[in-house]
């Protein structure tokens, strides 16, 4: 990790980027106080839905939308809920 002043950070920030660019942090100081730094933004990792049906043991999953939705006053009680 490279550690630079703001008056360099400052005068050469284009080839500050291009370092982050190529996966380098950068942690900007003020008289050698580390105060910031520079990372890059990577993107967000691509998810295909449904995915985890291709685990083993989710063959047989049969969705349940009683399973979701609100308890009865009885059932509530049943629990123990005040």
């Amino acid at each position: 990790m490279k550690t630079v002043n703001i008056h360099e950070a400052k005068t050469t920030l284009s080839q500050l980027l291009a370092e982050v660019e190529q996966g380098e942090d950068v942690v900007i100081a003020r008289n050698g106080v580390p105060v910031a730094r520079l990372t890059a933004i990577r993107p967000a990792i691509s998810r295909e839905p449904g995915l985890w049906r291709s685990y083993p043991g989710w063959e047989a999953y049969v969705y349940d939308p009683a399973v979701l939705s609100p308890m009865t006053d009885k059932e509530i009680d049943d629990e123990g809920w005040p």
